[in-house]
């Protein structure tokens, strides 16, 4: 029967490390539960294994790195999954990070854990450990935190927590996925009419030049054999105006007007534009939901939701719901004034507030939203597969008929 090697937390909190005999992994899970152990490593046995790495933090060992210490948003995700499983079960949060440093893979996750535990062994909260790592812990990470800390309810928001990175992560991914494919499909194009221009079309430039001699071509024939010379003897001048292109469209990103425009032209462009403006609205939702019903007050939660919505259309809006929140509004009147949100949206937020349950109505319109945003995705990704093949086909394929007119003179000239 396989064996395998387990690290587990009884009912104290102490650790314990042995070996367990068992038919599968999860038949060895359930063994484990049933003696009264928290599992919080488990793999198969081998015969010999190497010497663990240690710590920054522990006697005697040495951990080096590099550049700047940041968690992966992946690893963040289940760090902070792992984290709440382990509070609940009753370990000091202390016990819980060494736990997760000792079995951290990633040098830099195993070096700011330790940093963490050190921090908080040293008499900071949590929520001043983690500050004092920015790169890692954004203020929505840092305010859910203190928040939790507040309420003596930390594994709960950890949770929380986790389950939103987790959501907002999909439905980021998606969206990468669906703008991803039709610009890698127009490289492509680019590039193989970039290679019909460069290498074929100057074999029959010579052609039409020895048997057509002094003969006009067609208009679209003389249109490509012109944009083959540029390309091939001012090659450079195309790669300096996408580099400045490219320049432009960075510096402009940098400027606060200019970056509010960009996401304006996102958030209004067609076909990307209904996708995009529904994420933003998504996001929205489920951050200030996520934040009110983990006790952040809504003045504070109105401010975090500005710096993390990633938009600045919706930053914008959310600016000015935040002031007539101070002055002594609600949040459904003054958003429904900035004309960023659709009418649903306003609805369901008013609904909310007037029968006292704000945060489980925002999360309702995100889940709403991600759905939609699922849909138009799959949707999209299907309709533009076929368009964007046809759309090479034609390109390449109208090169080809520019090339071959005139083939046709020469052919009823040889005849």
């Amino acid at each position: 029967m396989p064996q395998y090697d387990y690290v587990a937390m009884d009912s104290k909190g102490r650790e314990k490390k042995s070996t367990i005999k068992a038919a599968s992994e999860e038949a060895a899970l359930q063994e484990l539960k049933k003696k009264g152990l928290f599992p919080t490593s488990i793999k198969p046995a081998v015969t010999s294994k190497p010497a663990p790495k240690k710590a920054k933090s522990e006697k005697g060992g040495l951990n080096i790195t590099f550049g700047p210490q940041v968690i992966p948003h992946k690893e963040l995700i289940i760090l902070t999954r792992q984290l709440a499983i382990l509070l609940d079960a009753g370990l000091p949060l202390i016990r819980a990070l060494r736990t997760l440093e000792r079995q951290a893979h990633n040098p830099m996750v195993r070096n700011v854990l330790g940093k963490i535990a050190a921090a908080v062994e040293g008499g900071a909260t949590f929520a001043e450990a983690l500050a004092q790592h920015p790169k890692s812990f954004d203020k929505l990470y840092l305010n859910m935190v203190r928040a939790g800390e507040a309420s003596g309810a930390m594994e709960t928001i950890l949770d929380r927590l986790a389950g939103f990175m987790e959501k907002s992560s999909r439905i980021a991914g998606k969206v990468k996925a669906a703008m991803i494919y039709p610009i890698v499909v127009l490289v492509i194009s680019l590039v193989a009419v970039a290679g019909l221009m460069i290498f074929i079309v100057p074999n029959f430039k010579k052609i039409f030049a020895d048997l057509l001699p002094g003969e006009p071509l067609p208009g679209i024939t003389q249109f490509f054999i012109n944009l083959s010379s540029t390309l091939s003897e001012q090659w450079y001048i195309y790669l300096i105006a996408i580099a400045a292109i490219v320049l432009l469209f960075k510096i402009v990103g940098k400027i606060p007007v200019g970056k509010f425009a960009l996401d304006f032209l996102k958030y209004h462009m067609p076909v990307f534009g209904s996708i995009i403006s529904k994420t933003a609205v998504s996001r929205f939702s489920r951050t200030l939901g996520t934040l009110m019903a983990s006790g952040v007050p809504v003045l504070n939660a109105l401010a975090i939701v500005k710096e993390t919505s990633g938009n600045e259309v919706v930053a914008k809006a959310v600016t000015n719901v935040h002031a007539a929140v101070k002055e002594g509004e609600g949040i459904a009147n003054p958003l429904g004034k900035t004309k960023v949100f659709e009418p649903m949206v306003i609805s369901m937020v008013e609904v909310g507030e007037e029968t006292g349950k704000l945060p489980e109505m925002l999360n309702k319109i995100a889940d709403t939203y991600e759905d939609e945003v699922d849909n138009k995705v799959s949707a999209l990704t299907s309709l533009i597969e076929p368009l964007m093949i046809v759309a090479l086909a034609g390109i390449v394929g109208t090169v080809v008929i520019a090339l071959f007119m005139p083939l046709v003179k020469i052919i009823e000239k040889m005849s």
